[in-house]
């Protein structure tokens, strides 16, 4: 998986929908790392898989009464905005000990909500303006 959350495999970058859809709803997790899990009749498979920066993807951002994050693998929550944080001017929220990149589409469906001044970064959410803060690589 690269850095914009597309998967890439022997013949180069995945372009079937269902496909790709269907490996982001199968990350899972655990002690070794981020995997692909597929369950079959008489077993479970996991595959580890390489990525770039994360595995993990703000697809969409859905308003309602609150304003709600969808992952790339499939899981919606509420916006966090004290989660957010800038690193390499790409947009990231904080999830536990990982920590989802916002994709360009996911970005624009944010925008009603960013504000900025000179070279700082804000996100309003219910009335309430919340500083973005700017992290170096680790």
């Amino acid at each position: 998986m690269d850095e914009r959350g597309r998967w890439h495999g022997g013949d180069g970058e995945f372009l079937h929908r269902r496909i790709i859809e269907h490996f982001h709803a199968s990350i899972r997790k655990d002690k070794q790392g981020f995997h692909l899990v597929q369950r079959h009749r008489h077993f479970r498979e996991k595959v580890y898989f390489p990525y770039e920066d994360t595995p993990l993807f703000v697809f969409d951002v859905i308003k309602g009464e609150n304003i709600e994050i969808v992952l790339n693998t499939r899981r919606r929550m509420k916006l966090m905005p004290r989660k957010l944080f800038i690193r390499d001017d790409d947009l990231y929220i904080r999830l536990g000990e990982d920590r989802a990149k916002f994709t360009e589409h996911a970005l624009i469906r944010l925008s009603p909500f960013l504000e900025f001044e000179e070279d700082r970064a804000f996100v309003k959410v219910k009335d309430r303006r919340y500083k973005i803060p700017e992290e170096r690589p680790a």
